[in-house]
């Protein structure tokens, strides 16, 4: 089989899986709220306004899947989705909302981090980074977390659609370039748009893996 028949079939397991039954689980404002699993599971989490719910949605196939607010900060809750009893799937609160109080700022990372550092079926962390501003502080305080937790992780660029051609390229470059220099970051940026469908058949293909991966043994 070449590799461009092994890529076809990963696009079209991909397919399949979030083809499949796609149903919420549960959200959880406070660690004792996670609900019990034994599937793996895969995160998102991202600055507040990266879009996380929007590609939760495009993933999936659907329009409302995951609440989507122009308003940052909506999300105060990690919401999980299970994908046909084969993955899990964990939309986490966003980071760095400056409206939010002190108190929820503080709860917030508290629940984040306690989710973090106590999922043992967590396989993969996908930190999303808006295309068009490029890693920030926060995400690089979080690229730290995952590193020092030894946590696996993809960073994904969103809103790809809403840059030029020449900044989103640059972007991602720049981004490539700062991810070989963390030792739990997957060596590979993936570049989406939930707008136009711009690279969610392979975000899908690679998470699939991790489904294929525990079923295989």
């Amino acid at each position: 089989m070449t590799g461009a028949d092994d890529a076809s079939e990963d696009i079209e397991s991909g397919r399949l899986l979030f083809a499949g039954p796609c149903r919420f689980v549960a959200g959880a404002a406070v660690a004792e709220a996670v609900p019990a699993s034994d599937l793996p599971e895969v995160a998102l989490i991202g600055r507040s306004n990266v879009g996380k719910s929007s590609l939760v949605n495009a993933l999936a196939g659907r329009k409302a899947l995951a609440r989507v607010s122009s308003a940052p900060g909506r999300t105060r809750q990690i919401n999980f989705f299970d994908l046909g009893a084969r993955l899990m799937l964990a939309d986490l609160p966003g980071y760095g909302f400056a409206r939010a109080s002190k108190g929820e700022r503080t709860g917030l990372a508290r629940l984040t981090k306690s989710y973090l550092r106590g999922r043992a079926q967590l396989r993969r962390v996908c930190l999303l980074v808006d295309t068009r501003l490029g890693l920030k502080e926060s995400d690089r305080a979080t690229m730290k977390i995952l590193d020092e937790a030894g946590l696996s992780y993809v960073l994904v660029l969103t809103k790809w659609d809403a840059a030029s051609e020449t900044i989103a390229r640059a972007r991602r470059a720049g981004v490539a370039a700062e991810a070989v220099r963390h030792v739990a970051a997957f060596p590979r940026v993936f570049a989406t748009s939930a707008h136009e469908g711009h690279g969610i058949p392979e975000l899908r293909a690679h998470l699939a893996a991790l489904a294929r991966a525990r079923e295989l043994g």
